[in-house]
């Protein structure tokens, strides 16, 4: 039986527990192959359970394998994130993805699933093996998870697969510390955006506990990714590999495929935009976009946030209020934090905190770019590896379909990988507009933040790479994009110069 991506599971426990380690090393006359297994427990609930594999190769480099073993108390995988697995009874195989195929002498790969379990047992497997060579050395016993009360709500999504590492940026120009404003700031201060980047409130985003909490979530994240100092300024990608959400007329998670994109600007100052995608208790998705803004020297980015829910669903009235909030970044925890508040019938007052934008910089793009001209010569190619598609169905704008990007390849004058994170958040509608967000990193260990947006065959892309760099050639909005063709396990796109 092979196994496809499926629409993630409900709501969710995302506490984690170790709760068996299996460790083994093959030994034979040739012993060309050996390995090292780490099997996780993440979460367990009625039904259901998380886990985390981490295989360390300790044999002859390989590239392309295979793990494999047996659940022996009727286990079965329900979802899994990248690569290809399949399950025949209670024999599992996992192959390799595309950007951990070569396992050196020494490396280590991870992934995590969801399973299902009968709620008596869940006995942890002990007879894996790397290429059909078993790792059968020293092993600790495996330990059964304890039995969830019940009501124990399920996760809504697997445990995130293990990202490549992220590449360390070739010594990213420092931005200069932050200035302490001149002007009255603090969290009861009303907050008047540069009017470059408005989120939509020129004439101040106000306080968010003036208004009513709506929920609070935290996010869990992957890899927090440092392109450099770029045209518009300092850039991080904060990539969202899941959380939860809590209030009183909302709950539930957080899905994959989120980004959180960090502009710090010369004068210390912070722009934010964010695209998330929210998953209730009862299933129903929502897309989360939002705009943010803070003074130099406060951790606290002002945020506006923009909902789509389905129009039919019981949230839809998210679709038509007025909301603001905070979001803050816990690197202790690899968290980001939101509080989102409703504050209809609020008008902005004084303290005010005016921000400006440093004279001369280049302002970064909220919409996409349009773009008119005929494809020159090709610039490099893509082959985008996708997720499941998660369908927010009609809302305000048209029909909201997001689809994760799990990985990929590129080629030409810029070669590398395309990483796991982000997805293209597609709106569907009498004009259907493609609006993807990722990052490529490059052989030579930069990132460019790649924005690919636009009608279909009027798709134009923005490039955001090092000012310094070996890429900074692509800032230069001047490039035109095919669109999207068929490809193994998802797409292939081809960037051009615009003449």
């Amino acid at each position: 039986m092979r196994l496809v991506h499926r629409r993630p599971l409900l709501a969710g426990a995302l506490a984690a527990a170790t709760l068996v380690g299996v460790v083994g090393v093959a030994s034979s006359a040739s012993a060309a192959t050996g390995c090292r297994v780490t099997y996780t427990v993440t979460s367990q609930w009625n039904g259901g359970f998380g886990a985390n594999v981490a295989v360390t190769n300790l044999g002859d480099p390989l590239n392309g394998w295979q793990l494999t073993w047996s659940f022996t108390a009727g286990q079965q995988i329900t979802q899994y994130g990248n690569g290809t697995v399949t399950q025949n009874g209670g024999r599992v195989t996992v192959g390799n993805t595309t950007w951990n195929a070569a396992l050196g002498t020494g490396a280590s790969t991870s992934f995590g699933f969801n399973g299902s379990w009968n709620n008596a047992s869940n006995p942890a497997p002990t007879d894996f093996a790397l290429n059909g060579t078993p790792c059968t050395g020293s092993t600790t016993p495996p330990t059964t998870p304890n039995t969830p009360t019940p009501g124990t709500p399920p996760p809504t999504t697997p445990p995130p697969t293990t990202p490549p590492p992220t590449p360390t940026t070739p010594a990213p120009t420092t931005p200069p510390p932050p200035t302490p404003s001149t002007t009255p700031s603090g969290a009861e201060a009303t907050i008047v955006p540069d009017p470059s980047w408005t989120c939509g409130r020129s004439t101040g985003i106000v306080p968010p506990t003036r208004g009513r909490l709506v929920f609070r979530a935290t996010a869990q994240l992957g890899a927090i990714r440092d392109v450099g100092v770029t045209p518009y300024g300092h850039r991080r990608i904060l990539d969202i590999r899941g959380g939860t959400v809590t209030g009183d007329r909302i709950n539930g998670s957080i899905l994959t495929g989120g980004l959180d994109l960090e502009l710090t600007l010369g004068n210390g100052a912070t722009e934010l935009e964010q695209v998330a995608i929210l998953r209730t208790g009862d299933g129903t998705p929502i897309y989360l976009r939002t705009c943010g803004v803070a003074p130099a020297g406060d951790s606290t980015v002002r945020i506006v946030p923009d909902f789509e829910a389905p129009n039919s669903s019981p949230y839809a009235w998210l679709n038509t209020g007025t909301y603001v909030g905070t979001r803050t970044v816990d690197t202790a925890t690899n968290t980001l934090n939101l509080a989102v508040y409703d504050v209809a019938g609020v008008s902005p007052a004084d303290p005010r905190v005016q921000l400006r934008d440093p004279a001369g910089v280049t302002n970064q793009p909220w919409d996409c770019l349009t773009g008119s001209g005929s494809r020159g010569a090709a610039v490099f190619t893509e082959t985008v590896t996708l997720g499941a598609s998660v369908s927010v169905g009609a809302s305000k704008r048209g029909t909201r379909n997001i689809i994760p990007i799990t990985g990929g390849t590129v080629t030409g004058r810029v070669t590398g990988t395309v990483l796991p994170g982000g997805a293209d958040y597609q709106l569907i509608g009498s004009t259907s507009t493609l609006d993807a967000r990722y990052v490529l990193s490059t052989n030579d260990r930069e990132l460019i933040l790649v924005r690919n947006c636009g009608a279909f065959g009027r798709l134009v892309p923005t490039f955001e790479a090092r000012a310094a760099g070996p890429y900074a050639f692509l800032n230069a909005n001047t490039w035109l994009s095919s669109d999207p063709g068929s490809a193994p396990g998802g797409v292939s796109i081809t960037f051009y110069e615009r003449r």
